[in-house]
């Protein structure tokens, strides 16, 4: 057994007290109320910490008689790293625009890497970024396997994460919105126009914003008295294309929707094509009501009705976690931050069939 010695070694030597056994930085954290990277900052030096933060981690440090290394200076090599799951998009256009705004600030450049929803593209980059280091990464509606988080976190990068995908190691930084209480505004906002057979074109099933919207969408019926009817809950990744063909489905029915949540701008875009091609009209047949609000949403015709989340400003404050510290960016305790959605109604939506506006 290592690091600490039998009550028989401590009377063999000269008097001398044993040591007791040390305690790791784990434990220090969580009896300070932070996460462990913020007391590896304090530990070697790093000026990303509150004042009233370094303050507690250091004196419960001496108390405890944390045997530190020596400091190593701080080491910065000006990039942060921002791993996404496509770039092709306007709502990761948003997220980048974000970073790079952030990271300007801090003249600090951004290394895009798009993992494709592959672990292929994601072990290279785990790769490289251990070669080159890195002062942040950002996780944008990426997953990592177990493995995959152990060694981001063995490199002792500040980490934050734009709504989450699967389980997180506890203290790691998101940043997401309102999910479920947007989805809610858009499911009522279809009641409200006489609706009652609504349908949705769910994201991708492993995001917990996706899980949230759905839940919000069920909320919404069930506050109405409607009850939830699975076939009108069609699987989808955020994309176009299971947009389009989650539309094509609800379309098939025998009773189809009157009005559809998608649960994505570009969902909302491929219900258009399905409802296009199925000879119907969008907001006088069939109403859509997208999520993001990027900006081609004001340009659909008809213009979109939808749910705006602030990306920019989401993944500006998860640029800012990793190159100031949570602690100095995020108020309280709280490593979960969530910003304000609100539905922008605009041209596809419509009074559902034999329901007068009047």
């Amino acid at each position: 057994m290592t690091g600490r010695r039998s009550s028989s070694a401590t009377t063999a030597t000269s008097g001398a007290a044993a040591p007791a056994a040390r305690v790791t930085i784990a434990e220090i954290a969580r009896e300070a109320g932070v996460s462990a990277p913020t007391v590896s900052k304090v530990l070697n030096g790093h000026d990303q910490v509150a004042p009233e933060t370094r303050a507690r981690v250091e004196e419960l440090l001496q108390r405890h008689n944390y045997l530190r290394r020596r400091a190593r200076p701080k080491k910065t090599v000006g990039l942060i790293d921002l791993v996404i799951r496509e770039v092709d998009s306007l709502w990761a256009g948003e997220v980048l625009q974000g970073v790079q705004g952030a990271a300007a600030e801090h003249g600090t450049e951004v290394v895009v890497t798009a993992t494709h929803g592959t672990t292929t593209q994601t072990v290279r980059w785990l790769d490289n970024v251990s070669k080159r280091g890195s002062d942040g990464i950002i996780l944008a509606v990426t997953d990592l396997t177990p493995a995959q988080h152990k060694q981001v976190n063995s490199l002792d990068i500040p980490l934050a994460v734009v709504d989450p995908v699967g389980s997180l190691d506890a203290g790691v930084p998101t940043v997401g919105a309102t999910n479920w209480q947007g989805g809610m505004a858009a499911t009522q906002h279809l009641l409200d126009l006489g609706h009652r057979r609504i349908g949705i074109l769910q994201g991708l099933e492993e995001a917990l914003c996706a899980r949230a919207r759905l839940d919000g969408y069920r909320a919404a019926l069930e506050g109405a008295g409607i009850a939830v009817d699975p076939a009108l809950q069609q699987p989808g990744d955020f994309y176009y294309t299971t947009g389009y063909s989650g539309m094509r489905n609800l379309l098939a029915l025998p009773k189809p929707p009157t009005a559809v949540f998608a649960s994505s701008d570009l969902m909302a875009l491929g219900a258009y094509e399905a409802i296009r091609q199925a000879g119907l009209r969008v907001a006088t047949d069939v109403s859509i009501v997208g999520f993001d609000d990027v900006p081609n949403a004001a340009w659909a015709s008809p213009p979109l009705t939808t749910v705006r989340q602030p990306l920019r400003e989401m993944a500006a404050l998860a640029a800012r976690i990793v190159l100031q510290g949570a602690e100095a960016v995020l108020p309280g305790p709280t490593l979960r931050m969530e910003l304000a959605t609100h539905l922008v109604v605009r041209e596809s939506t419509g009074a559902a069939p034999g329901v007068s506006t009047n």
